[in-house]
Formats: C-alpha cells, structure tokens, sequence
C-alpha cells in the first residue's frame, strides 16, 4: 500500500474506472444476499444479540425463495412459449390449424405477464426487507443492549477539580456573551444556536486546528463539499431509507437532503468507482455543518450545543483493502484523540456494545470528554469501520491488479472531532472562579493571540449632575 505521505501527495491524480450506469436505479445491491441464504444462522445470531428481530431473516429467506420460484416459472413459460411459437411456420405448412396453438401462447402471455408483475412487486418486497438487515459485528464487539454496556478501553488526562463549583457550558457562555440561545430559537427554533465575537471565532480556529493536524500530520486530503446531496448518495452511507425521519429534506423532484455529516458526500465521492489498489488506503477529511432532525430524542440534551439541528464537525473518511480495515480503524482513533491531547481535554476511549453500534458499523470505538459542569462523561467522536457494508450499497470496489478481479473497499469514518461538543469541553474544562475561560494553549495561535475569553465589561453608569438653579 502507498505510505500516508505519497497518499496526500499523489490523491489529485487518482486514477480510477467508473462504471456509473444508473447503477442504483433498481437498487439491488446492499446486504449480502448470498450471505443470508448460506449463513441465516448467522444472521439470526447477530441481529439476536443487538436486540434486533431475528425473525427479519426468515421474512428475507421467504422473499427470496418466493422469487427464485417465480423466476424459474417464468423462465419455463417463456421457454414454452417459444418453443410453440416456432413450431408454428412448420405445422402451417404441414396443413395442421394452429389456432389452438395461437389461443395457448397467448394465454402462456397473459400468465407470464401476470407472474412478471408478481415477480418484480416479490423482488421489491425483498429489497425492501434486505435494506433494513444491519451490518455484521465483528466478534469482539461487547454484548449490551444500551450504552450502559459500552467498555471503557482507557482514560487519558487527568479530570480537573475546581476549589468552586464549575458551571456548565451554557451558563458560562451566555455570561461571556459568546453563545446566544434566545435569539436563535427568534431566528430559526429550539436546537440552534449563535455564536458571536469569540465564540465565533473559537468555532473558526478549532475547524482550522483540526483540519491542519489532519492533512499535515496524518495524511487526510481535504475537501470542501456540497452540504447537499441526492437520494442515491444517502442511500450509498445508509441513512436511506431506514433513518430517512433523520433527515432535513428539501422538496425538490428528485428531493435533495442536507448532510447530516460530511461522511455522506466524502464516502459517495467514489461512488460507481473501481479504485486502483496500490492507491489504498485513501484517507479524506472535510469540515461541513451537520443537520440532524434528532427525532427520538425529544426530552434529551435539551439546553446547550450537546444535541443540535446544525453543528459543525470535521469528518475523517478512509477507503482501504479489506485486511487492513481493522489497523485502519485503530490509526483513524488514534488520529481524533491526536487533537484532543493538544487541547489537554481528558477524555476516555469506549468500546461500543451491540445495542450501541449503530447500522453501518462493524466496530466502533467512540472518544467521550469528561464535562465537569454536568458531571459526566460526552460523546466527542466516533470512529467506526463499516466493512464493505457501504461499499455495496454504493457499489465502491478495486482491483489489487490492473486487470484483476474486483472487490468491495472497506469503508471507515469517524469524527476528527465534533467542533461545537469541543467549544463545550474548552468552556467547562478551562473556567475560573472569576467566570472567564482560558484557551489551550495549542490553540492560541489560531486565536490570534488570545489567551483568555473574560467576562465582559459592564460600563460604569454615570451620575447624573444634582439638581439645582445654575449661578
């Protein structure tokens, strides 16, 4: 494979094939289909342990058998009506009346027509059942229905401790005047905020600090891309259609739909691509906003930047051969704690649990920032590998030799990191007793300077002259 540094020299002048031939019109290739009719066992035994409905292997076995019948049908009819069709000229000619034969193909017609039609709504039905089967775990995934069974893998830094009690992030930044959460929800709604002065600034210099260590040390091209994109491209990362009431969706024909991580247009760039596998691993990273619905989660993280309609994030996407994902996977978590040990945040690295994993993700490993305002521990990044899981469905393969056989990339993406959740942990991990908040100093240089956001100056009221009859 290229090193890291001929990848980020030589991306521009990737080389690839593309076969894009409305390749997911009919959308037929996302889960395994050969997987689930040699394995169902498998299956079932995977779907049991993430809490799922085993049962969904037997509704897709049944599809699948019910199509495989019809197809075999409609294939021998079809034959039939050939044969009789061809016997036709010759009994003609031998003087036999071909009527009946004529009255009997076009009944074998009228069958095959309606079995056609049975055929195409049963493959449907079957694609629609397949869409919705999760990916595999892979076997060291910890068993747990929720969160609370997630496995903390180790905790770097040290958590502060206050000789006052610390305050959470958006009572701090309300009273620095950086963060305004009324006037939002005035602008747009609940779940949006402003950032101003120097809190606008601190969004600005993270996504510039992330995106630098990113490229320049770890190798990551970077893109800018739309913050829009098409259904097929949400299909390709999986959000569609099962998290469809996820989305933000604007209504145009085809409708559009508004990231909700730059993982989605990052991981479709090579969509319908056969890659070069002397290229691999390729590694991309894109700073976006991020629109999410956060449907389910009425009730949850309802005050501060925690869970929001829009956030910025710098995403980290890798392409690479299937033996290396796993290696991929620890490099890519290496490479998110990379910023959160400059800004001297503690934090834990936590093995996610089945019931946790998601739908894409094989294996996932999330970095969690202590929050000493709220006294707990928060999501800052995770780092996932999807296998060919995205691959297929975005039909992503590449050749080990120029004219080889293909084979379905291994995706990974993982947050490098969550800038808004970083502006939290700064706020709560830096306060002082007198309500300001130093920088770290890494990013003090991407703050021109600054060192320290302090409470803003109340101008001192001015008395009025005493009344009185001049002279």
């Amino acid at each position: 494979p290229a090193t890291t540094g001929s990848l980020h020299i030589e991306a521009s002048g990737l080389r690839v094939s593309i076969h894009q031939n409305n390749f997911l019109s009919e959308r037929t290739c996302m889960f395994d289909i050969a997987l689930i009719r040699k394995d169902p066992d498998v299956i079932r035994e995977a779907l049991t342990r993430r809490g799922g409905d085993a049962g969904l292997v037997d509704r897709v076995l049944a599809a699948d058998e019910k199509l495989r019948q019809l197809i075999t049908e409609v294939e021998q009819l079809k034959h039939q009506k050939n044969v009789a069709s061809e016997s036709i000229p010759r009994l003609r000619k031998e003087g036999t009346d071909t009527k009946p034969i004529v009255a009997e193909m076009r009944a074998l017609g009228d069958r095959i027509k309606a079995l056609e039609a049975e055929l195409a709504s049963t493959e449907t039905e079957r694609t629609r059942l397949i869409e919705v089967v999760p990916n595999l775990p892979h076997p060291s995934v910890p068993d747990g229905l929720d969160d609370s069974a997630n496995v903390v893998e180790r905790v770097i830094g040290e958590v502060p401790r206050f000789d006052f009690a610390p305050r959470p992030h958006w009572d701090i930044g309300e009273a620095l005047d950086i963060i305004d959460f009324d006037r939002a929800t005035k602008l747009t709604g609940s779940r949006f905020i402003v950032m101003k002065g120097a809190g606008a600034r601190l969004e600005r210099a993270l996504i510039s600090f992330f995106i630098d260590i990113h490229t320049t040390e770890h190798g990551y091209t970077e893109f800018l891309t739309p913050f829009m994109v098409n259904a097929d491209s949400m299909y390709g990362t999986g959000q569609l259609p099962r998290f469809e009431v996820e989305l933000f969706k604007c209504q145009e024909k085809p409708p559009f739909y508004l990231i909700p991580t730059a993982e989605v247009p990052l991981t479709n760039f090579h969509r319908g691509e056969i890659l070069e596998g002397d290229r691999l691993p390729l590694n991309y990273t894109a700073w976006s906003p991020c629109f999410r619905s956060e449907a389910g989660a009425a009730g949850r993280d309802t005050r501060g930047l925690v869970r929001v309609h829009q956030f910025d994030k710098v995403e980290l996407v890798k392409f690479c051969k299937t033996e290396h994902s796993y290696d991929e996977l620890e490099k890519m978590v290496a490479d998110a704690e990379v910023v959160l040990k400059r800004l001297e945040i503690p934090y834990r690295v936590v093995s996610v649990c089945l019931g946790d994993l998601g739908f894409t993700p094989a294996r996932k490993f999330d970095l969690e920032f202590w929050a000493p305002g709220q006294n707990r521990w928060v999501e800052i990044s995770s780092c996932s590998n999807c296998t060919d899981f995205q691959a297929r469905r975005a039909q992503i393969k590449f050749r080990r030799e120029p004219r080889g056989k293909t084979e379905y990339v291994h995706t990974l993406n993982g947050s490098g990191v969550a800038v808004g959740r970083t502006i939290v942990a700064i706020l709560e991990n830096f306060q002082e007793a007198d309500g300001s908040v130093r920088i770290p100093r890494a990013l003090v240089p991407y703050m021109g300077g600054l060192e320290r956001i302090s409470m803003p100056v109340v101008p001192t009221p001015v008395s009025a002259p005493a009344a009185g009859i001049a002279g």
